[in-house]
């Protein structure tokens, strides 16, 4: 069973609650949005399966009593098999999230979450990610300054890099991106999603 700590809208700690109760009456809690980047200028996006879209290097929600680089580094390995030094992990922004969706069975699935936005430097190689493959279809190395280029434009292509598996074995290929492949919600827009996280690592990258 998966507790959560639980706030209200101004941030206060309350308590913690099951997670199924926190998003059935739509309770404050905290979530981290992990990105990685390396000192060549490239961000690392996951391919989301169910989207088959480019999301976060990883995400998830944080657990009850656990710190934000504590829950930076337990989902950057549970989803792409990475073990990081979290420590080093820096702050972004923080974000409020809110959002209402009607599930399959007819329930209402009410998210109210401070969305932690943190990055980390990565500095081993693409083919190292051991990734969930129920959870994603792959990795993919993405030039920081080429992405935010097309995300303003919200137009054009772009080469990058892509590990995937293949046999039980990380293999890489080059390919090609799009805006369209970039995950983006209904309300959002790529720049508001993406772009203070690519305009934070190009400079940190200066």
């Amino acid at each position: 069973m998966e507790y959560l700590d639980i706030y209200d809208e101004q941030g206060n700690f309350l308590g913690k609650e099951e997670r199924k109760v926190v998003h059935k009456e739509a309770l404050w809690h905290k979530t981290i949005h992990c990105w990685l980047y390396d000192k060549k200028g490239n961000i690392y996006f996951q391919i989301r399966r169910d989207k088959n879209k480019l999301y976060t290097t990883a995400s998830g929600h944080v657990q009850a009593g656990e710190t934000l680089k504590e829950a930076f580094g337990r989902e950057i390995k549970e989803e792409i098999g990475y073990t990081i030094n979290y420590e080093k992990a820096q702050e972004i922004n923080i974000v409020k999230f809110v959002m209402d969706r009607v599930e399959p069975d007819g329930s209402i699935f009410r998210d109210r979450a401070f969305a932690n936005v943190y990055c980390c430097l990565f500095e081993g190689n693409l083919n190292e990610f051991d990734y969930q493959e129920e959870e994603l279809n792959g990795i993919v190395k993405i030039n920081v300054k080429e992405a935010l280029e097309i995300i303003e434009k919200e137009t054009g292509k772009i080469e990058a890099e892509k590990c995937f598996k293949e046999n039980n074995t990380i293999k890489t290929e080059e390919i090609t991106i799009a805006f369209d492949d970039f995950l983006v919600n209904p309300g959002e827009t790529a720049i508001e999603k993406y772009g203070e996280v690519l305009k934070f690592i190009i400079e940190l990258n200066k």
